[in-house]
């Protein structure tokens, strides 16, 4: 809202109130120049705007303040569409094994080591959404390059279970490298999964916690244990489908937390327990946490925000999210002419995160770089005789297969259009252009400054 705008709700007020602006001023938000610095072009926060508002609304009758934050329309999915959960899996792990894009992020996540201030008790770091935990396991090889003996404590959040037991996997060679470990995995949303705590009473109260120390010394032992857990995973880590919105939920809480039995003395202030957690973390990795077709608002209110206050000062939560103006993005509207789901730029998402946040927003720097830094690329890796000359069909469906995931493309409108021969067609056209196919994704940096 510009100043003249601001300017003409106070004077319309000030004049139905029989009010002196510089009583407003004082009794709106304890400033009785407020009108005379607005007029000289002087700029305020949207705090000071909300007060204003609220002030005016109280004071009329009939008037109730107005609502605080951003507005977010409920999301009305179809739930063949929620693509990074439900998602085909086998387009998804295609797109994985035949694509960079995992590393690249990884790398990319890993530079931000460099900017971040550990504090004791541990180096605490969020994954939120931790897919198939291949960018977390690249991290924590980083950060153990990094710091080879400070304790970490790894969380991260993930609906599927699916995705949750590749994740597993991991962990076992982690956590043999590095055994000052605490990891913890959770199902909960993102407003409550930093913290462990479910929002709503009955949620908390049914929360299923368990804990599990691993025993022995090395990373086979690890693995057995963990592949143990496979029946309490099946029991517990449940997901449902909204019937009011199609989105995903889970049926009810669970944390997992997973350490070295040998290692419980060392990590006993680091071990969260019920009741009793924090969130403070120094890295929060927040890469493709939202649909494309997600709006500037949701991903905003629901997602970011949340995730930048559980930083810690000097903290920083790096987001990655697809950019498109890519091959890729040619390749698509080869055959939908006009698609375009990557419409909401960091830029409006930092804007539309700062304002949610508020007061609460004031010592966070929001860093959205020039495009030479955000955006960075990655790669179809392919032979390179696969690329030139003849385009077999597995090659071109691979690329075709990229494509879709990374635009997020609903399967019923793949069938019509795979079934015609149209689509490797434009594959291998792309392929041939440009020698290959790579996708962008675009980076944001929010960091707490330091005590």
């Amino acid at each position: 809202m510009k100043n003249d705008e601001i300017l003409s709700q106070i004077t319309e007020f000030c004049r139905k109130a029989d009010m002196a602006e510089s009583t407003f001023g004082r009794r709106a938000v304890n400033d009785g120049k407020l009108v005379h610095r607005l007029r000289e072009g002087k700029r305020i926060t949207i705090d000071t705007l909300e007060r204003i508002q609220a002030y005016i609304a109280a004071s009329t009758t009939g008037g109730l303040p107005p609502p605080r934050g951003l507005q977010v329309p409920p999301e009305k999915r179809d739930p063949r569409g929620n693509f990074r959960f439900f998602e085909n899996r086998q387009k998804y792990l295609l797109f994985v094994h035949t694509c960079s894009e995992k590393r690249v992020v990884a790398e990319r996540v890993a530079l931000e080591l460099a900017s971040i201030h550990p504090r004791p008790p541990a180096l605490r770091i969020f994954d939120a959404g931790v897919g198939d935990g291949t960018v977390l396991a690249r991290v924590l090889r980083a950060t153990h390059q990094r710091y080879p003996h400070m304790p970490f404590y790894v969380a991260g959040k993930e609906l599927s279970l699916e995705d949750l037991r590749l994740t597993l996997e991991k962990v076992p060679d982690r956590i043999f490298e590095h055994p000052a470990s605490v990891f913890v995995f959770t199902n909960m949303f993102y407003s409550e999964a930093p913290w462990l705590t479910p929002a709503s009473p009955a949620a908390a109260a049914a929360t299923v916690w368990h804990e599990v120390p691993l025993r022995g010394a090395s990373s086979g032992e690890f693995e057995q244990q963990i592949a143990e857990l496979r029946p309490f995973l099946e029991q517990n880590w449940r997901a449902a489908i909204s019937p009011r919105t199609a989105m995903p939920l889970y049926e009810r809480p669970v944390v997992l937390v997973l350490y070295r039995e040998d290692h419980r003395f060392l990590l006993d202030s680091t071990i969260p327990r019920p009741g009793q957690t924090e969130a403070n973390f120094d890295l929060v990795i927040a890469s493709q946490p939202y649909r494309a077709l997600s709006s500037v608002n949701f991903r905003a209110k629901r997602i970011i925000a949340p995730l930048a206050k559980a930083l810690r000062p000097g903290g920083r939560l790096i987001g990655i999210h697809s950019h498109g103006h890519d091959p890729g993005m040619e390749m698509i509207q080869a055959i939908w002419p006009g698609e375009n789901p990557f419409s909401v730029s960091r830029h409006e998402l930092l804007r539309a995160v700062k304002y949610e946040l508020g007061s609460l927003g004031r010592d966070l720097n929001f860093n959205a770089y020039a495009d030479n830094r955000s955006i960075f690329r990655y790669d179809m890796e392919a032979l390179p005789n696969e690329v030139t000359g003849t385009i077999g069909t597995s090659t071109a469906f691979a690329a075709w297969n990229a494509a879709v995931y990374v635009a997020q493309i609903e399967d019923d409108r793949l069938t019509d259009m795979t079934q015609n021969g149209r689509t490797l067609d434009a594959a291998r056209d792309v392929l041939r252009k440009y020698n290959g196919l790579w996708f962008l994704d675009e980076s944001y940096v929010i960091s707490r400054r330091r005590d």
